[in-house]
């Protein structure tokens, strides 16, 4: 099954950013420059998702990547991500500790 956001727990959890960060639905609207708060009550509401261009720049007000806003069945972690920095330096370690050993 292909991964799936749930609008619900991601509601929630820009609530919770926006909380942090003492931004009010107002300061949202204005900053994205929406003609109305609806839209962002809905997306909070958990009813709908903001547009791509709207993360994107949700991302740069909240400084934080677009994947750290979603909540969703996906399950991606930044350190099991292919050829990251976490896996060279555990390789390198590993090298290292096998070069000890012998």
């Amino acid at each position: 099954m292909f991964p799936i956001i749930d609008k619900k727990r991601t509601g929630i959890h820009l609530r919770r950013i926006m909380d942090e960060r003492g931004l009010s639905v107002k300061d949202v609207q204005q900053y994205l420059g929406l003609g109305s708060i609806q839209s962002i009550y809905h997306w909070l509401n958990g009813l709908s998702m903001p547009t791509i261009d709207n993360l994107y720049a949700l991302s740069e007000l909240f400084q934080l990547p677009v994947d750290d806003m979603l909540c969703g069945s996906r399950r991606y972690t930044p350190t099991s991500r292919p050829n990251s920095q976490f896996e060279r330096l555990r390789a390198y370690y590993e090298r290292i500790n096998k070069h000890k050993a012998a």
